[in-house]
């Protein structure tokens, strides 16, 4: 089983202003095609993976033979990633845009203390990463009595940077909203305006589908 490139929601040009049609085009059918392309070429080396999920294989990352780790972590971290991303956003004035609600909010606000301190925080996290690599939401899970019959998993949310194309689930965390950083995400627009792309990225987040991955 190959893995394939996911179809988007919306146009290339359907986030306009805040992410122009020209930067989807490449980042969607080249650079994430590339992505899958190379995983699946290291993957034709052990046909017994190919039953894993892509999940499956970033969260069992040690457990991939040696000889080609290095790409399944790079390769596959990429297609997750970028898979995550294209559906954490949506058009402006629909979906995109505006703050979370429900449980996701109270959370945020439970953590953070606003959602405009966690905008400082995760922006703040984002404008310290040198180089290429993502910046993230994340849930750090943990288990809670079972003794208790109302024990549920505990939501815990941590703002973190991974560099390249490394996964959170790789380290056991729980990815709901992650921010592609990597030139080619945002140059032709803004070249090295990197703060400039980060607050119009806000304008087309899909909280809908952040509270979903939240209640997941």
């Amino acid at each position: 089983m190959k893995f394939e490139l996911p179809k988007l929601s919306y146009g290339y040009d359907a986030l306009e202003p805040y992410i122009d049609a020209r930067t989807m085009e490449i980042h969607h059918a080249k650079h994430h095609q590339a992505y899958i392309d190379k995983l699946n070429e290291a993957l034709e080396k052990h046909p017994e993976l190919n039953e894993r999920s892509i999940e499956e294989l970033l969260e069992r990352i040690e457990s991939i033979p040696e000889d080609i780790r290095t790409a399944v972590r790079n390769h596959g971290g990429g297609h997750y990633n970028h898979s995550h991303f294209w559906r954490i956003m949506a058009p402006h004035g629909k979906e995109g845009g505006g703050e979370p609600g429900g449980m996701l909010s109270e959370t945020i606000i439970e953590k953070f203390g606003s959602f405009a301190d966690f905008k400082k925080s995760f922006n703040a996290s984002v404008t310290g990463v040198f180089g290429s690599g993502w910046a993230w939401l994340v849930i750090d899970g943990k288990t809670g009595d079972k003794r208790q019959e109302t024990s549920k998993i505990e939501k815990k949310l941590k703002i973190i940077t991974t560099p390249n194309q490394d996964c959170p689930i790789s380290q056991g965390l729980t990815p709901i909203l992650g921010l592609d950083i990597w030139e080619h995400a945002y140059y032709l627009k803004y070249q090295n305006k990197r703060q400039e792309y980060i607050a119009s990225w806000w304008n087309i987040v899909n909280w809908p589908e952040v509270e979903r991955n939240f209640e997941k």
